[in-house]
This record gives C-alpha cells, sequence and structure tokens, in this order.
C-alpha cells in the first residue's frame, strides 16, 4: 500500500499544499503563531496556523489517514476541532478544550491522527477554546475515491469560499469582559468571505475583496463554510443561480436557489454555471437574524465573481440581500434540503428509537455578586436548564482512566419543568449548574427534539453534535407536541447533517445511531452561547470487543 508523507506544519500560521495524488496517509503540521495583518485599515497581531487567515485548507481522499501535528507556539492554549469527522471510536483527535483532550499549552505540540473513513465532501478545522476559532480555522476537502465521480455533473474548477467575522478588537479580551460585566459582547465589525471584507466593509473605504475568476461557460464548484462566531448569514451572488449538491459533506437532492443560507459550524457545496453576460458581478454575504432583540453585526461582506476578458475598471453588477429578518427565505432553503438517498448513498434513517429526548435551549438570568455592570446578575444560556460547567480535567480522559468527580451522568432527558417555552417566561428564569452527560448504549438509536425558549427571547441556535451525523426528521414553530408532530416526521430523505439551527420560537428533531462510543460534545455554534453554557455531551458506551469499543489514549495526549 502506497504511503504519501507530506509535511506541513501547522503553526497557526503559513501555507498548506494540496495534494491531490491518491495516498493513505498524510502528514500535515499546523504551526500555531500570531502575525501581524492588516483588515478594516488597521493593523492587529493575530492567531493564525502557518501564518494564514483563513487557514489553510487540508486536503485528503475518502478513507485516507491524517497525522497533524499541531505546535502551538502563542501564549493561549490551543485545540483543534476536525468539525463533522466522525473520529471513530477515537474522540482523542476530536478536539474540543476539557471534553476529549486537555488543551495543548504553549510550547509543546499534538499528533492529532484520525481516519476520514466513508466520508467525502467539505467539512472544516477550527480552534476549539474560548473564542480562537475567529481566526483558527480552515476548510477540509475530502475528495472521493479514485474513479468515483460526483452524483452530479463534474464540475470544470473548484473554490473554498469560507465566511467569517472580524474584530478591531481582541476577540479574547471582548468575551473576557462579557464575561465579567455578566452583558453580551459586543459585536463584530465586519464580515468576510475569505479573510477579506470587501467594498469598503467595516466602515474601511480601502477595503479589498476576494475574486473567483470564471471563463464563459465553465461551472464551478463553490464549498462555502460558515467559520462566523456568532452569525448566520445569506449568501447570493448577482445574477447567478446556484445548484446546491451538498451540506456537511452530505449529498442533497440538487436543487437550484439565488440565496444560500448558512449557519456557524455549517458547510454547503453550491455549483455556479457561468452563463451571464462578461461582466463583474457582486457576491455578497450578510446576516440572517429574525430575533430583533438580538445585537447583529449588520455589514454585507462582498467579493467579486470577474468573468475572463473583463477589464478591472468595469462596473460591478450589484446584489440585492434579504433583510436580516427573512425568516421566509431561510425556511424556504432550509426545506428544499433532502437526502440524496440514492443505492450508493442511502439515507439510513433509524426507524425505532430507543432513546427519545427533548432538550430545551435558550438563555437564563443567574445571580452575579461580581456583575455590578449587569445589576448583579449575569446572562447564561442552557439546554434543559442545565448550564454546563466546563472540567479541569478532560471528560473523556476522565471517563476512560476512571477518575472520579469530573462529571456525573445524570443529564436530563427531559425539560425540569414543563411550560409553554416559546411564550411567557416562567416566573423563575435561573438556571442550574453542572457538568452533566447523558449516557448511551452502544448502538442506541436516539431521538433529540430541540426545543427553543422564549427566556429573554426566542432565537435560533445552531446545534453542532460531535462524532455523528443526524438526520433532521421534523421541525415546526411553538412547542414540540409528542403526540401529533411525530405524525408528519419525513423517515424516507430528511437531510443528514451535522450542526443544524433550531428554528425561533421552534424546534427541531433529529435521529441518529449511537454506533460511536466515547464522549460527544453537542453545544450552540453560537460562540457567545456556548461561553455561556449552551452544551452537553453524550456518553456512548464500549460495545463488544475492540472492533467496538474506544481505541487507548495516544502517548503524546495533552496533560492539564
Amino acid at each position: 500500500m502506497e504511503k504519501c508523507w507530506i509535511r506541513v506544519w501547522i503553526v497557526l500560521v503559513g501555507c498548506l499544499l494540496p495534494v491531490l495524488v491518491q495516498s493513505r496517509v498524510r502528514h500535515y503540521q499546523f504551526n500555531v503563531v500570531m502575525k501581524n495583518t492588516t483588515r478594516l485599515c488597521s493593523t492587529k497581531s493575530i492567531v493564525t496556523v502557518n501564518g494564514k487567515f483563513p487557514g489553510p485548507t487540508v486536503y485528503a481522499r475518502e478513507d485516507d489517514n491524517l497525522l497533524i501535528r499541531v505546535i502551538n507556539r502563542v501564549k493561549y492554549n490551543v485545540t483543534i476541532h476536525w468539525h463533522g469527522i466522525r473520529q471513530l471510536r477515537n474522540g482523542w483527535a476530536d478536539g474540543p478544550a476539557y471534553i476529549t483532550q486537555c488543551p495543548v499549552q504553549p510550547g509543546h505540540s499534538y499528533v492529532y491522527n484520525f481516519n476520514v473513513t466513508g466520508q467525502r465532501g467539505t467539512l472544516w478545522w477550527h480552534a476549539h477554546i474560548s473564542w480562537l476559532r475567529v481566526t483558527v480555522h480552515g476548510a477540509i476537502v475530502i475528495l472521493p475515491k479514485l474513479g468515483v465521480a460526483y452524483p452530479f455533473p463534474k464540475p470544470d474548477r473548484e473554490a473554498v469560499v469560507v465566511l467569517g467575522e472580524w474584530w478591531k478588537a481582541d476577540t479574547e479580551a471582548v468575551i473576557n469582559q462579557a464575561m465579567k460585566s455578566g452583558l453580551a459582547p459586543n459585536v463584530s465589525d465586519a464580515h468576510t468571505i475569505n479573510g477579506h471584507p470587501g467594498g469598503g466593509g467595516g466602515g474601511c473605504a480601502a477595503a479589498g475583496g476576494y475574486q473567483l475568476s470564471v471563463a464563459p461557460g465553465k461551472t464551478y464548484l463553490l464549498r462555502l463554510v460558515n467559520a462566523a462566531l456568532n452569525e448566520e448569514l445569506f449568501f447570493k451572488i448577482a445574477g447567478h443561480k446556484l445548484t446546491v449538491v451538498e451540506v456537511d459533506a452530505v449529498y442533497v437532492k440538487p436543487f437550484k436557489t439565488d440565496v444560500v443560507v448558512i449557519a456557524p459550524g455549517q458547510t454547503t457545496n453550491v455549483v455556479v454555471a457561468a452563463d451571464q453576460a462578461a461582466g463583474k458581478y457582486m457576491v455578497a454575504a450578510s446576516t440572517f437574524m429574525d430575533t430583533p432583540v438580538v445585537a447583529i453585526d449588520n455589514t454585507t461582506a462582498t467579493a467579486t465573481l470577474h468573468y475572463s476578458g473583463t477589464l478591472s475598471n468595469s462596473p460591478t453588477a450589484p446584489v440585492t440581500t434579504p433583510p436580516p429578518n427573512a425568516t421566509a427565505v431561510a425556511a424556504k432553503f432550509a426545506n428544499s434540503l433532502r437526502s440524496l438517498n440514492s443505492p450508493k448513498y442511502p439515507a439510513k434513517v433509524p426507524a425505532t428509537v430507543d432513546h427519545s429526548l427533548v432538550i430545551t435551549v435558550g438563555l437564563g438570568v443567574n445571580p452575579c455578586r461580581t456583575c455590578a455592570a449587569g445589576n448583579f446578575s449575569r446572562v447564561v444560556a442552557a439546554m434543559n436548564n442545565i448550564t454546563f460547567v466546563m472540567p479541569a480535567t478532560a471528560i473523556l480522559q476522565a471517563h476512560v482512566l476512571g477518575i472520579n468527580g469530573v462529571f456525573t451522568a445524570d443529564f436530563p432527558g427531559n425539560p425540569p419543568v414543563a411550560y409553554n417555552y416559546t411564550g411567557k417566561p416562567p416566573a423563575n428564569i435561573s438556571t442550574r449548574k453542572g457538568t452533566k452527560l447523558y449516557r448511551l448504549p452502544y448502538n442506541a438509536s436516539v431521538q433529540v427534539v430541540l426545543q427553543d425558549t422564549g427566556i429573554i427571547a426566542p432565537e435560533t441556535h445552531p446545534i453542532h453534535l460531535h462524532g455523528f451525523n443526524f438526520f433532521v426528521v421534523g421541525k415546526g414553530l411553538g412547542n414540540f407536541n409528542p403526540k401529533i408532530d411525530p405524525q408528519n416526521f419525513n423517515l424516507i430523505d430528511p437531510v443528514e447533517r451535522n450542526t443544524i439551527a433550531v428554528p425561533t420560537g421552534g424546534w427541531v428533531a433529529l435521529r441518529f445511531l449511537a454506533d460511536n462510543p466515547g464522549v460527544w460534545f453537542m453545544h450552540c455554534h453560537f460562540e457567545v452561547h456556548t461561553s455561556w453554557g449552551l452544551k452537553m455531551a453524550f456518553l456512548v458506551d464500549n460495545g463488544n470487543g475492540p472492533g467496538e469499543s474506544i481505541i487507548p489514549p495516544p502517548k503524546d495526549l495533552p496533560k492539564c
């Protein structure tokens, strides 16, 4: 078996070259480093991988083995999460700090060793500690096996398009100040497309933008990643239709749209045909948020789709973005997503359920003696009224090594108090604290209904589940009705993904098979909500024999 040894250092800085030969082992090195960069007419020092923002794209083929050495050369603790990689039996490579590993401390390194078994498509990687992922992120492109075609016409070219946010301030200082005050943090100063606001975004007339060069008559596969910390985004290209072919590295039934809705943590592949008159066309990423009381960054990031032969000073065709509260636009897009469910790529939806959970997701207010700015209260977030407390020892380590006192396996499978979740909040809006997990036997079929709450305000929540893909079998507005709503579940071709946006003032139902032993985080991908405690974890027991059990921890596993 041929092995390909590719040395690429991951030092939160730098350049990774796409190596597209067929191989089984691919080596990368990530150097996490500080780099001075200019955005929004100001220079600041940011944490990067290999000196790049966004970071380098990791290329692999389905079933490859990846060895990625992360070297921490900054003053912060660091971990890297390979978002959407199943990490079968191998939570040691998953990356969330204090859940599956202790962080890589300054001056230390760790080798993430994992397979991309049975996966192909666009995923991404990012820091999974504090708010470092604002600049520490990049795409993962998993190509099909050699000789295996896409289930749609092969595009002529491909491009990675990473959407993000930019703060003029140090984001670590932003969240630290918010946690100290008990209030919400400041919103970002601009959105970005491949690291650039474009079009004078963020009040900077000199801000440049990303350019996608195209040739007339060619087709282009755009691999979209939403790496923003706290914003769902609309994505549009003036004058061009987008054909959606994949979300979260799972093929879908293709459909055409003029706008994509993509939540933080999600990826979406679209095919664009260069079928318009030669010229320049604006590309835009703008905010979707249909809760008026929530502060948002309302800037629009822009880029340019530039036909070959068009003069650089030619006018750019403008694009009209949806208003931030365009709920109907977002719902239409979400409702169009269906699994491909072909003989080669079936939708293996659990038909029956062993464990049925209802989990409320939302905010709360707890007393805080030091939070004078918040009237001696602080905003918190919770799942089933439990505000998750991060431990000082990694939970997976504690589970495998039998270290007591780190967590409890008593996360409630239902809300502790039943009420009109999307209506008037109860009199007591405080939460309980704890490091609580929900325990599942190996290979159990699981249904999770995520229910938004109206405490402070109803709000969408992009929820990401580590270690699994899930099927989105149903959703609705208001309170989930366990007697009526399951009658309308789609068990034939529901979309399969790893991150889902809970509708504002509504609910979403997920199903998955707990066939991956270990400790698997589930949390809101709005970083502010995660910081406030909107997170929990599943503990999946070992099955029978080594093939259904957690692999032993690596020798270089970081220590707390």
